[in-house]
C-alpha cells in the first residue's frame, strides 16, 4: 500500500514537472497553455499537497507571473483559477501566495478594461487568499483592495430591474455576487473591526438595493453583506441605524410578510432578513424602538406561524422577538396584543430544542411586567 501511494506521488511530481516545461516552452500557444493549466488545476484538485511540491519547483511564482504578462485573458484567467484552487486547498500554499505584490496585480486585472470573466477569477482568487487568514484580510485593506472591491459593489449592477434572463447582465450580477462574497470574508472569520469600518461606506447602497429589488438574488448577498459588516461592533451598528438601515429592513421584512402569505420562498427570505435584524440590534436593545415604528413584532408573530418552518428558522425568529422586547415595552406591548404570550407558551411546551426553549423563556421573562404596561396604555 506504502509503495502505491509513493508510486502516485512520483507520478504526480512527473506530471507537474512535465506540466510547467510545457507552460514555459508553450508561449506563443496560448490555447496549449490553457490546456496545461487546466490540467495542473484537476492535480490540485486530486491532491492538495501538490501546490507544495508545485512551489518548491517554482511552478506557482511562473503561474503568477504567466498571469500578470500574458497578452491572452485565456491564458491569464486560468492562471488565475489554477492559484485560487492551490490557495483554497492548501493553506502553506494560501500563505506562500499572499503577498502585497499578488494584490496589486489584481488590482489592476480589477482597474482596467478586463473582461467579466477576469474579474471574476480576480475576486476569486482574493477571496480564497483573505478566507480565514487575517494576514489577508490587512493586505486587502492595505493595498487598496477593498477600495476597488466598493467600487465594483457600486457599479458593476446599474439597473435595479435585473433582468436575469440578459447574458450580460448575468454575467455582470455573477461578478457583483463574488464581490459581495469577497467583502464578507474581508470582515469576517476571523472578524475584523477595522475591514468593517471600511466596508460600512456601503451601506446607503445596500440600501437603495434593498429597497428597490426585493429579489433573493440581491437580498440574500447584501443581508449577508450586511450582517457580518455589522456584526459585534456596536459603532458599525449606530452607523448602520443613522443612514436608515433598519427602517429599510423594516419595509423589506413587512413586504415580504405580505407576500408569505402567497409565496414560500418570501418566508424563508423573511427569515434571512430577520437574522439581518437582529444581528443589528443583539448588541443594542434600543434600536428595537425603530423597529416598533412598523410594528414588526406581529410580522415576526404572523411569520412564525407558517408551517414551512424549521426549528432553526423559527429560532431566529424568537430570539429576534427577544431582543425586539428586552429594552422597549412598545414592542411588548405589541407582543402581547398579538397574542404571542400564548403563541410563545405553545411554543415552549410543544419544542424539544433547547436553544429555541431559551429563547422563548428570553422573551417571556422580557414581558413580565407587560400588564403595567397595558393598563398605562388603555
Amino acid at each position: 500500500m506504502e509503495s502505491e501511494d509513493t508510486k502516485k506521488i512520483q507520478e504526480m511530481k512527473t506530471d507537474l514537472n512535465l506540466l510547467l516545461e510545457c507552460l514555459k516552452y508553450q508561449m506563443d500557444n496560448p490555447l496549449s497553455q490553457k490546456e496545461a493549466l487546466v490540467t495542473i488545476h484537476s492535480i490540485f484538485e486530486q491532491n492538495s499537497n501538490a501546490g507544495v511540491y508545485f512551489q518548491e519547483i517554482g511552478g506557482l511564482m511562473f503561474v503568477q507571473n504567466l498571469a500578470k504578462s500574458s497578452e491572452h485573458s485565456m491564458v491569464k484567467e486560468a492562471a488565475l483559477y489554477t492559484l485560487g484552487t492551490v490557495a483554497e486547498q492548501n493553506v502553506y500554499c494560501q500563505q506562500t501566495l499572499c503577498t502585497s505584490e499578488l494584490f496589486e496585480d489584481l488590482i489592476l486585472f480589477l482597474s482596467n478594461d478586463s473582461n467579466t470573466n477576469l474579474k471574476r477569477m480576480s475576486v476569486y482568487v482574493i477571496l480564497v487568499l483573505v478566507s480565514n487568514n487575517r494576514i489577508g484580510q490587512t493586505l486587502a485593506r492595505e493595498t487598496g483592495c477593498i477600495k476597488v472591491l466598493s467600487q465594483l459593489f457600486r457599479i458593476v449592477l446599474s439597473k435595479y430591474e435585473l433582468n436575469l434572463s440578459d447574458k450580460n447582465v448575468f454575467q455582470s450580477y455573477q461578478l457583483w455576487s463574488s464581490v459581495c462574497s469577497t467583502l464578507c470574508v474581508c470582515v469576517n472569520n476571523p472578524q475584523n473591526d477595522e475591514n468593517q469600518m471600511l466596508c460600512c461606506s456601503l451601506f446607503p447602497h445596500a440600501n437603495d438595493w434593498l429597497i428597490n429589488c426585493i429579489k433573493p438574488e440581491i437580498i440574500r448577498p447584501i443581508c449577508s453583506f450586511i450582517g457580518l459588516t455589522l456584526a459585534n461592533n456596536t459603532y458599525v451598528q449606530k452607523y448602520f441605524v443613522s443612514v436608515g438601515g433598519l427602517d429599510v429592513l423594516s419595509q423589506v421584512l413587512m413586504q415580504l410578510e405580505s407576500d408569505s402569505h402567497k409565496t414560500l420562498s418570501s418566508v424563508k427570505l423573511a427569515v434571512v432578513v430577520i437574522k439581518t435584524v437582529d444581528a443589528c440590534i443583539a448588541d443594542n436593545p434600543t434600536f428595537g424602538e425603530v423597529l416598533s415604528k412598523y410594528h414588526i413584532v406581529s410580522k415576526l408573530l404572523a411569520l412564525l406561524l407558517h408551517e414551512s418552518l424549521d426549528s432553526e428558522e423559527k429560532f431566529s425568529i424568537i430570539l429576534t422577538l427577544g431582543h425586539c422586547t428586552e429594552a422597549c415595552e412598545e414592542n411588548q406591548y405589541h407582543l402581547f396584543k398579538n397574542n404571542g404570550l400564548p403563541l410563545l407558551i405553545q411554543a415552549l411546551t410543544e419544542s424539544q430544542n433547547e436553544e429555541l426553549n431559551k429563547a422563548a423563556t428570553f422573551v417571556l421573562y422580557n414581558c413580565k411586567n407587560i400588564r403595567k404596561y397595558t393598563k398605562r396604555k388603555m
